[in-house]
């Protein structure tokens, strides 16, 4: 049996579902790359969405990244989320949105980004997400190994419809 959206949760409904889409790279010290993404928002009937990541490359269909979190929408304006990725590094953001039925904008800055004793320093993430006209677009920017705070990914990803 379904489990109903949080109420909490329900400013954020157009976020939930899955997504199919195509992003690009580029950081100094890494060559510009490109990428297909799936993203996947869903819920357990708690005041948190679940969110699931995973690219590939676009010419031999390989796994590249992926990365596991939680939204928790905190009032009408304010949420947090909490990212953990397998390369050892966790994020954790605070943030704003504002959203309608039909389009969102969700704008994301990390307080704090921890690493394992082996992961690679991130200094600092903003992630900004954007859905209008059944898209979503993000872009993510990222201070890393002493350089500043630049765009690193960005991305547009359609709904899959659901079955």
């Amino acid at each position: 049996m379904p489990v109903s959206l949080h109420e909490a949760c329900q400013p954020l409904a157009l976020l939930l579902g899955e997504w199919h889409g195509s992003g690009r790279g580029q950081y100094p010290g890494l060559t510009e790359f490109e990428y297909r993404e799936q993203v996947t928002f869903s819920h357990v009937g708690k005041p948190f969405l679940t969110y699931s990541q995973k690219t590939q490359n676009v010419f031999d269909s390989q796994p590249l990244h992926s990365e596991q979190g939680f939204l928790r929408i905190i009032d009408d304006k304010k949420l947090e989320m909490v990212v953990a990725q397998p390369t050892g590094i966790v994020e954790v953001h605070d943030g704003f949105y504002a959203s309608n039925p039909e389009s969102c904008l969700i704008n994301l800055h990390a307080t704090q980004v921890s690493g394992t004793a082996t992961a690679k320093p991130v200094e600092q993430v903003q992630r900004l997400l954007r859905i209008a006209d059944n898209v979503l677009t993000y872009n993510v920017s990222m201070a890393a190994g002493g350089e500043p705070i630049q765009q690193h990914l960005e991305a547009s990803l359609e709904r899959v419809p659901s079955s």
